[in-house]
């Protein structure tokens, strides 16, 4: 099975792996505990906090470790709207955002929750964001990385805008962070969280940044752990793990964007002769090369992504958290696309392991199921329910 879904989720690392392990086995003390165990975990645990700050060009005093991106999404929104400067009830996201953002906002009691579109080539319009500014705007909540299409979104100019209106900025950089240089935007934003899990670190584990002067109102009323903004023993040998992956990836970023460029490039060179039956989603100015979001005229994503994986190719219909759901994703909603049309999605993401073979296969793949595909009039005819 070649895996075409690095987007959803990464293997460990073995690096990462044996860090668990020696983490595990040596450095096995709460981190919280006054003995001399626990000093080596609380040790070990800051200069890990201290890496992911230099990681993202923070100071490590607003890093806190938290168990993924969903949590980080939620607690981060807690936080920043705990100690809003500014009076009001009106928040700005985009539509398209991880569904972590937007349960998190739904869960607000008295707040407007505002949700922009995304424009055809899958970037916010700057201009409808500010025209979305009201006197009561506290909070934006928009994502680096669309985690669909792969698009990146302009949040130096979104950030300064919202920096002249007092508005707190979090940003969602689980599908960006180790793939991108993150610290473009972390002078623009108040909060942000990532994943080790879309890094090649251990599931179960993320962090968040809030900005240190930010003084926030805990979540959890008398928590200890990570500075109160979350409770329970840290957990020290994921951590070590996610940095250790974390350092690894940053340190060959340059590298393995220009993989995942020439991937891209010779995967939609190899669909050359079927390019009228797929329509590609995004800025291809402005994407993560390694997420390809298209539509396959006619046939539904969920039939080719089970054909795929029937041929021996593992890819996605979209973000695994939507997966169970009876509506089209929400990318596809933020981009206007049709409930017919939105179900024909299918996302394609690379990874550090896949090959030139591997991508060429893929297409041939798909081509192979187009010329397949029940036709009536030379028009497919699989029917998108």
């Amino acid at each position: 099975m070649k895996y075409f879904d690095y987007a959803a989720t990464c293997p460990l690392d073995p690096e990462a792996a044996s860090a668990f392990v020696k983490a595990s086995t040596e450095y096995y003390g709460n981190s919280q505990s006054l003995h001399d165990i626990g000093s080596r975990a609380s040790t070990l645990l800051e200069g890990c906090r201290e890496e992911i700050a230099r990681l993202l060009g923070v100071k490590k005093e607003g890093v806190y470790f938290t168990s993924g991106g969903s949590e980080g999404n939620f607690l981060a929104i807690q936080s920043l709207l705990s100690q809003s400067s500014k009076k009001g009830k009106h928040i700005i996201t985009n539509i398209a955002e991880h569904s972590s953002i937007h349960s998190s906002l739904k869960m607000l009691k008295g707040y407007e929750i505002t949700e922009l579109p995304l424009m055809k080539n899958g970037m916010i319009d700057v201009q409808q964001f500010q025209s979305a500014i009201r006197d009561d705007t506290v909070l934006a909540c928009i994502q680096h990385v669309n985690s669909e299409i792969g698009t990146v979104q302009p949040l130096n100019e979104i950030g300064a805008l919202c920096k002249e209106n007092g508005i707190l900025l979090h940003s969602d950089c689980v599908q960006s962070f180790g793939k991108l240089d993150v610290k473009t935007i972390t002078p623009f934003v108040d909060s942000l969280a990532i994943s080790g899990h879309k890094i090649y670190g251990p599931k179960g584990i993320g962090a968040l940044y809030v900005s240190p002067s930010i003084p926030f109102d805990s979540y959890y009323p008398n928590t200890s752990h990570e500075r109160g903004m979350r409770p329970g023993t840290v957990n020290i040998p994921a951590i070590v793990s996610m940095v250790t992956a974390a350092s690894k990836q940053v340190r060959n970023l340059p590298h393995n964007y220009e993989h995942m460029k020439s991937l891209r490039e010779q995967f939609l060179s190899h669909l050359m002769d079927v390019r009228d039956e797929i329509s590609i989603h995004g800025n291809e100015d402005e994407q993560l090369p390694s997420i390809l979001g298209l539509r396959i005229k006619g046939l539904e994503g969920q039939w080719v992504m089970l054909e795929a994986n029937r041929k021996g190719y593992a890819i996605s219909t979209g973000s695994a958290c939507q997966v169970g759901l009876s509506t089209p994703s929400k990318t596809m909603i933020a981009l206007g696309i049709d409930d017919k049309s939105a179900k024909e999605f299918i996302r394609i993401s690379f990874g550090v392991h896949t090959t030139e073979a591997d991508v060429k296969g893929l297409a041939q793949t798909i081509i192979a199921i187009i010329q397949e595909a029940p036709q009536r009039d030379n028009q497919i005819t699989i029917m998108v329910k």
